[in-house]
């Protein structure tokens, strides 16, 4: 039976309006709408995701997007795993696109923070040689014979390897092969030029219609093919254009670079000068080719000021591109070492603690333990002014009004620490826990009351023994539970208990990443001088991943076991991914 689109976008939109009218919770509109692609076919579901698009600017208000973004991804990946890499192209691109536009520039979740490769992308070719092809051209006015054969064949096509991981360049003998196909390659290009034929050279009356639009598909390695795809300009400027972004990549400063990867000055200069004859290839490949190539340039300036905000750790992306701040141009090479900072702080009698507020705040004074015992620290009121409206709350109304002071979270909270500093009354006999804060915060009242000069106890007053009698009554205490994320309600005040991870649960995680503990930290957006730091301070790898995660839980706002377990899975930490999901399951059963 179908669907009606209509009728189930009209329930998203008021599952919305409800969500703003504070009637429920505002993951219900997301919630909704994955159970709506569960139950539709794939042709329904971009009808529907449509209508997901066009509401991107409702799912980034403050209201939805902290509590829903987590599903609106977990909603978009379950979709794309349903579709074909090869026919449904189009809709997978549209919701990378929405991701996007959703999600911040620095969003963790979608940035590729430790500058990893895509090594899945293999290319294959053909291993069996086929008969060569012969191509005549003219060189200074003799003929010469151009012969694309097996040998070139294969030279072209294995080049994609290195382009699949420009990390192979780095070996010495790697390197050497690299450079020998890449000559033969770009000196079969210098030798057979293109030549275009304009849209506007052909025959007016011809009635068949060209579409000029380009189509970037994965070219066919077929050995019969390869001398028609060299004079394809498209196939050319990609193959061009490839070479570009890996010499970029190959002289570029790269935070997660090790340092055996770095080119020598002979690699330097051979890599100058291809540079130099891949863009005298760009401009002489038709048509537009000075502009083409004006572009290429202007893309891969622009790609650098990427690079530079990825070393920095990718911040807040605020600068505009054009013209990047300070901070965002200064690369990994030019930080100061730490050890440098400290040194030069303790010669000048100053403190250094690696951020900017904190470093200020204990500078403000040559000796901050004197400076704490000053008297104009001392901001504790007296016991008769901060309790005066309580007092005479009790003294007017022989009842308790559900409006008194008494039960109010933030009153109570500031009054138990005055009553620690400034009143005897606060310390007891027993040891039995008391059973409502309101109640004992009465008790030291009417204490704090009676204390007052010239006040005269009522006839009908308790006394001491009778209130500690009647407060202390010992009862059946509740076993200790731990909720995760869950509201707990007494009968005055309700308070919002949110633990991120227990002790056992820390433990678990630990000890499934303790192998891949670096990994982890950087995927976290440590930096290296700080994991050296955790490598230094720890005895084992089970340790230094516990000081990793627990930091990460107590520091980061958007610290959950969800992000953990999604992170682990972009990692291929699949085993340590599913040990937290069975974490997250058995908290939320419990």
């Amino acid at each position: 039976m179908d669907a009606d689109i209509d009728q189930l976008k009209n329930l998203v939109r008021l599952s919305i309006n409800v969500c703003r009218k504070e009637m429920a919770t505002t993951t219900l509109p997301v919630v909704l709408l994955a159970d709506i692609f569960e139950g539709l076919t794939l042709d329904l579901c971009e009808d529907m995701f449509t209508f997901v698009e066009e509401q991107v600017n409702v799912w980034k208000e403050d209201l939805f997007f902290t509590s829903c973004k987590n599903n609106l991804l977990r909603m978009c990946n379950d979709l794309v795993r349903r579709l074909s890499q090869t026919s449904a192209t189009v809709l997978c691109g549209r919701i990378s696109l929405f991701l996007a536009k959703l999600f911040p520039f620095s969003e963790r979740s979608g940035l590729n923070i430790v500058s990893e490769f895509n090594l899945e992308n293999v290319t294959e070719y053909g291993a069996d040689a086929s008969e060569d092809s012969v191509t005549e051209i003219e060189i200074a006015g003799s003929k010469k014979n151009i012969i694309i054969d097996y040998s070139l064949y294969c030279k072209f096509w294995s080049l994609q390897d290195f382009f699949r991981n420009p990390n192979q360049c780095y070996n010495k003998v790697q390197w050497k092969v690299f450079c020998s196909h890449a000559t033969s390659v770009l000196s079969t290009f210098e030798a057979l030029k293109l030549d275009y034929i304009s849209k506007d050279s052909k025959d007016e009356d011809d009635d068949e219609k060209i579409d000029d639009t380009p189509y970037f598909p994965k070219y066919p390695t077929n050995q019969k093919l390869l001398d028609l795809q060299i004079y394809d300009v498209n196939f050319r400027r990609s193959v061009l254009v490839q070479f570009l972004i890996l010499f970029q990549y190959l002289t570029s400063s790269v935070k997660f670079k090790s340092e055996s990867h770095e080119l020598k000055g002979d690699q330097k200069e051979w890599v100058q000068s291809g540079i130099e004859k891949i863009y005298t290839l760009l401009k002489e490949t038709p048509p537009d080719g000075d502009r083409f190539a004006a572009n290429v340039k202007n893309i891969l300036k622009r790609e650098e000021y990427w690079n530079a905000w990825k070393n920095e750790g990718c911040p807040d992306f605020k600068a505009s591109i054009a013209q990047p701040s300070e901070k965002c141009t200064k690369t990994i090479s030019e930080r100061r070492p730490v050890g440098d900072i400290l040194k030069e702080a303790h010669a000048a009698g100053k403190y250094y603690l690696g951020n900017s507020e904190l470093t200020k705040l204990w500078n403000l004074s040559p000796d901050n333990l004197e400076a704490c015992k000053s008297k104009d620290r001392d901001f504790l009121p007296s016991l008769e002014h901060y309790f005066a409206e309580a007092i005479a709350q009790l003294e007017s109304s022989s009842g308790k009004p559900d409006d008194s002071l008494l039960k109010d979270g933030n009153f109570g909270w500031r009054a138990l620490r005055l009553v620690a500093r400034r009143s005897p009354h606060f310390f007891t006999y027993s040891n039995n826990p008391i059973n409502q804060l309101p109640d004992y915060l009465e008790m030291m009242v009417r204490k704090i009351a009676a204390d007052r000069p010239g006040k005269i106890p009522e006839p009908n007053e308790q006394n001491d023994v009778e209130l500690e009698e009647n407060l202390f009554k010992e009862e059946e205490q509740p076993t200790e539970e731990i909720k995760h994320e869950d509201d707990f309600t007494d009968d005055h005040n309700t308070h919002i208990v949110r633990l991120r991870i227990t002790v056992n649960q820390l433990n678990k995680f630990s000890e499934a990443i303790a192998t891949n503990w670096k990994v982890m930290a950087t995927k976290l957006g440590y930096a290296p001088d700080e994991i050296k730091f955790f490598e230094d301070e720890n005895p084992n790898d089970m340790e230094r991943a516990k000081n990793v995660l627990q930091l990460w839980f107590e520091d980061d706002d958007d610290a959950s076991m969800e992000n953990l377990a999604y992170m682990l899975e972009g990692l291929q930490m699949l085993n340590a991914a599913d040990i937290v999901k069975a974490e997250i399951s058995n908290t939320v059963s419990s």
